[in-house]
């Protein structure tokens, strides 16, 4: 499917969602010199920092359940179950790049906003950039993940992929399937037979046979 194709295909989102919550867990949070207590490099605002780690990991995580159902998705044999899935791909990935656009305008507004006294060593602004940074591409890789899962829906359409006469290719031996022999038709075959007569017929007709003497 599109999500699990691009989850494999650099630039791939989840190098992205790794480089995101990877730089607000170890660079994220800095204290005044004056202060022992860690706050957000985003404005001291925690909820940035939390919002860019929860996202970041779930997208992660997010990539690598499609990535599961990708290699699953041959052996599954019910057409509804098949386009669910697809559409599942089409609205994650929606969901997804929705959620990096709000997750990039937060950190942005947070950043401008934040203090110089509150970080006067300027720690963590190449992280908190980062961050920042692979939001923004975050939102076209799952654009495009979007694009090429609708893809796969319009050709699975016009195609074997949501009809009954779909086969998983691993399963299919080429070996041509026994004929299916109807159980009425077995029935009147054994019903037509007819079971060789008595042995006391044979003797019947042999006692009226005269032999003659040459």
């Amino acid at each position: 499917m599109g999500l699990a194709l691009m989850c494999l295909l650099p630039p791939s989102p989840q190098v992205f969602s790794i480089v995101v919550f990877g730089s607000i867990v170890n660079e994220g949070y800095v204290n005044r010199l004056d202060e022992a207590q860690e706050h957000c490099i985003f404005n001291r605002n925690r909820n940035a920092c939390n919002y860019g780690i929860t996202v970041g990991v779930l997208a992660f995580l997010s990539c690598l359940l499609y990535l599961a159902l990708d290699a699953y998705f041959p052996q599954i044999s019910s057409v509804k179950d098949r386009k669910k899935a697809v559409l599942s791909d089409i609205g994650v990935s929606a969901f997804w790049a929705f959620l990096w656009f709000v997750g990039f305008c937060f950190l942005t507004n947070q950043w401008q906003a934040s203090k110089e006294e509150d970080n006067p060593l300027n720690e963590g602004g190449d992280a908190a950039r980062a961050a920042i940074t692979f939001s923004f591409f975050s939102i076209f890789t799952w654009v495009g993940q979007a694009f090429l899962a609708y893809q796969r829906f319009q050709l699975g359409a016009d195609s074997a992929l949501f009809s009954q006469d779909y086969m998983d290719p691993s399963q299919d031996s080429g070996m041509p399937y026994a004929p299916y022999t109807n159980e009425e038709d077995a029935t009147d075959a054994v019903g037509t037979y007819q079971q060789p007569p008595p042995a006391d017929a044979f003797d019947t007709e042999t006692q009226g046979y005269q032999t003659q003497n040459y």
